[in-house]
């Protein structure tokens, strides 16, 4: 029995949210008697190539490493991306019958070729919605019905859709879409890759944000604006930052407000970093900190570095958006501070480091939640119940 993902939503093995979103997908399912196949469906020339990890296949099959000078010759390697794509899925089906395909796009071409493939193999078709789906159709009424329409349509073409978060479900069930085809599929992680203990690849102590560097999504300058706050109290505490921006201009804009606040040598970049790197800074950091603003993305979503965050055990400060608040209790197993309210999230880093043993205690408890609702394989069970009821 197989189930295959596919979408250009991730890169693999490395790469972002998505990417570890997959992961843990992936990895409950294998321990569930499941075979997991995940196609990288984007056009990237930057891949890995193909390859096996912790029992996860991966294919890439646009296949080129090199962007080719010719347009027709571009668009030719394109198409045959389809074609390889069918050649792939048809192979994996013969020797193991697949009878679920995940679907991690945003595209509606990609979901009606997922839809065909799906019904030429007989399988279950699956689509992951882990953001809002209007949300790059705002500017424009006429873009607002195309958002819309394309939603609809979307609900039609697939057999069930997971959703990260209640506000998703909602959407949904105000568009009359079957409750029966909704399934709540919260953060999911994998605690074990936190459970190392390695010394801090940093010569300091350091509060940590790790994802990608926006404004608008995560409140990049939101944090390094409540850091400067507290920045003279605790001298020898930094800030790191890892990951990148959507765009470079994201990331001049942070590093221009980091040098207006005089933060120069007090904020240090990393990068984006192998997934396999990034627990140690996780594990080693003093606060693991997210200052989610309040926006249509934060409604809609759940962080998935937030559950990385918990199951750390460090003590974690994040912002009362979305569904946030429905897993998490201020002082109980995290630490909520207002959105969009510098002063209250410099207040709740500096009440953590002023009383740390004690937020030491609270981020157990957090801890503990990764061994249940938001554990992996617990929810790799729900799914695979939830196909088997389509």
């Amino acid at each position: 029995m197989a189930l295959i993902i596919i979408g250009e939503s991730y890169t693999f093995p490395d790469g972002n949210a998505a990417t570890n979103r997959v992961h843990t997908y992936a990895k409950g399912f294998i321990e569930n008697g499941v075979n997991v196949h995940v196609i990288c469906f984007a056009s990237r020339y930057d891949t890995p190539g193909d390859g096996i990890t912790n029992g996860i296949h991966y294919y890439h099959p646009f296949g080129q490493r090199k962007r080719n000078k010719y347009f027709l010759v571009r668009r030719w390697q394109k198409i045959t991306k389809y074609f390889k794509t069918i050649i792939l899925i048809e192979k994996i089906n013969k020797s193991d019958k697949v009878f679920a395909i995940i679907c991690y796009t945003q595209l509606l071409q990609t979901l009606l070729f997922v839809f065909s493939l799906a019904k030429y193999i007989n399988s279950k078709l699956i689509l992951e919605r882990s953001e809002h789906p209007l949300r790059k159709y705002q500017k424009t009424i006429f873009t607002k019905k195309i958002g819309n329409f394309k939603a609809r349509i979307e609900t039609k073409l697939c057999d069930g859709l997971f959703c990260i978060s209640q506000y998703l479900i909602d959407f949904y069930k105000k568009r009359n879409v079957s409750i029966k085809k909704l399934f709540l599929v919260p953060s999911t992680v994998d605690p074990e890759r936190f459970n190392i203990q390695i010394k801090s690849p940093l010569p300091y102590k350091y509060i940590l944000y790790c994802g990608t560097l926006t404004l608008t999504k995560d409140g990049v300058d939101i944090l390094i604006k409540s850091y400067a706050q507290i920045a003279e109290k605790f001298l020898d505490l930094m800030l790191v930052l890892i990951g990148k921006g959507d765009t470079s201009n994201q990331e001049i804009i942070i590093k221009e407000l980091i040098s207006r606040l005089n933060l120069d040598n007090r904020v240090f970049f990393l990068g984006q970093l192998p997934r396999t790197e990034i627990a140690v800074y996780m594990k080693n950091a003093q606060i693991l900190a997210l200052a989610r603003p309040t926006s249509m993305v934060a409604d809609a979503g759940f962080p998935s570095k937030l559950t990385e965050y918990l199951a750390t055990g460090v003590p974690v400060v994040v912002t009362g958006v979305g569904d946030i608040p429905v897993y998490l209790k201020d002082n109980e197993n995290s630490f909520i501070a207002e959105p969009d309210n510098v002063d209250a999230f410099a207040s709740k880093m500096d009440f953590v480091l002023e009383n740390y043993d004690h937020a030491k205690n609270i981020a157990l408890v957090g801890k503990s939640l990764t061994g249940e609702i938001f554990n992996y394989n617990f929810q790799a069970k729900r799914m695979m119940h939830f196909i088997k009821s389509l």
